[in-house]
């Protein structure tokens, strides 16, 4: 008896498409219409900064003070070490001394070169007199060019002893702390990583590249295209970025050129001084890259969930002549997670299977009817 009334209980919880009993199986159906979509390719990228530049000293002497702190961002120009002046200031002077001692001597021979040459006009010149004075005057004028270059060199020197930040960006901790000796043996001081904007590469197969390439070619090629993002947790990226480059080359490895896009990286809040700014993009971290059209297009679609696939590909069931089921096998193109956009392999108009799939198979007739209103589709990201 039990099981009698559990039987009953379960017949009368089946759908209404289910089967009726000695009558075709129920299911529900949708017509295969064209859609607005917006056509997007995904692929995986990595965050590259646009700009990255380790310091190093240019001049052995000791470390005397580190004047930013570690992880904050610092400005272009920016002082960041200062190195041991005195010797280098010593030198400027010493270098200055000889161009000015260099300089009277080279006055000295001009005055001598002249008044030889003013004697050679007269019975009481001489030629090889101002021959001398003129090879005097010359070797002073070559002494003072060799002075004045190790003047500009020693201050040259002088200004090495304040290590500069070449570009902005965040920068790293520092790896020689002062009262150490630093040279340009030493290596890298500290790193700058420049924020914002950041690139981000993506490897694209050639096919899907040419793809591209069609699709957009009446459209402004890849400049028709923007960049969107998804963060490392899933979360959208609220910054869009176009297409900069494409490499020259095919890896060989692979068969994909790189693509690089240049996308904003703002700083998120308040930046407080001599504090870490926060940016969502950091240099070196993977991201989901979306490729997608500017203009929406027109193209012939059936909610995602009516597709199926097995070791021949993708199909669909459609309700033919009579009623009758037969499978067709589909291209898919651009599709969205709720919305399989059909390339090729169905019409516009047909009936597509959409409830009821598990009863069905090729060459039966069914009994169709309007599907129900299918869930939103969760948000990209979500």
């Amino acid at each position: 008896m039990r099981f009698f009334l559990l039987l009953a209980t379960l017949l009368a919880a089946t759908p209404a498409f289910a089967q009726a009993p000695g009558g075709p199986p129920a299911v529900g159906v949708v017509t295969a219409e064209p859609a607005t979509v917006t056509e997007t390719s995904e692929f995986t990228g990595r965050v590259q900064a646009t700009g990255r530049v380790s310091l190093t000293a240019r001049v052995t002497a000791f470390l005397e003070e580190r004047l930013f702190a570690e992880g904050t961002e610092v400005a272009a120009g920016e002082i960041l070490y200062r190195l041991e002046r005195g010797p280098f200031e010593a030198d400027v002077a010493r270098q200055e001394a000889s161009v000015a001692d260099i300089s009277a001597k080279l006055a000295n021979a001009t005055s001598q070169l002249n008044r030889a040459q003013t004697l050679l006009q007269s019975q009481a010149g001489n030629r090889v007199n101002v021959d001398d004075a003129m090879t005097a005057q010359r070797s002073a004028a070559a002494q003072l060019s060799g002075a004045q270059a190790a003047l500009r060199q020693a201050r040259i020197n002088l200004d090495y002893t304040e290590i500069k930040a070449p570009i902005a960006g965040q920068i790293s901790r520092t790896a020689v702390t002062p009262g150490n000796v630093v040279s340009p043996s030493t290596g890298a001081l500290a790193t700058i990583v420049s924020q914002d904007p950041m690139y981000v590469t993506f490897p694209v197969a050639v096919r899907v590249l040419t793809e591209l390439r069609t699709r957009y070619a009446g459209k402004g090629g890849l400049n028709a295209v923007r960049v969107r993002l998804k963060l490392p947790d899933g979360t959208a990226y609220d910054q869009t970025g176009r297409i900069d480059y494409v490499d020259p080359s095919v890896a060989p490895g692979t068969d994909t050129i790189l693509v690089r896009t240049s996308i904003a990286n703002p700083v998120r809040g308040t930046a407080a001084p001599g504090r870490p700014v926060d940016r969502m993009l950091a240099d070196g971290a993977f991201v989901t890259v979306a490729v997608e059209g500017i203009e929406p297009v027109k193209a012939l679609g059936v909610p995602r969930a009516a597709i199926l696939t097995d070791q021949s590909g993708n199909f669909v069931y459609v309700v033919a002549a009579e009623n009758k089921i037969e499978r067709r096998n589909v291209q898919l193109g651009q599709s969205t997670p709720s919305l399989a956009v059909i390339a090729s392999g169905l019409k516009q108009g047909e009936t597509v299977v959409l409830e009821g799939l598990q009863r069905v198979r090729p060459g039966i007739q069914v009994n169709p009817g309007p599907a129900g209103p299918r869930p939103p589709a969760a948000a990209p990201g979500r």
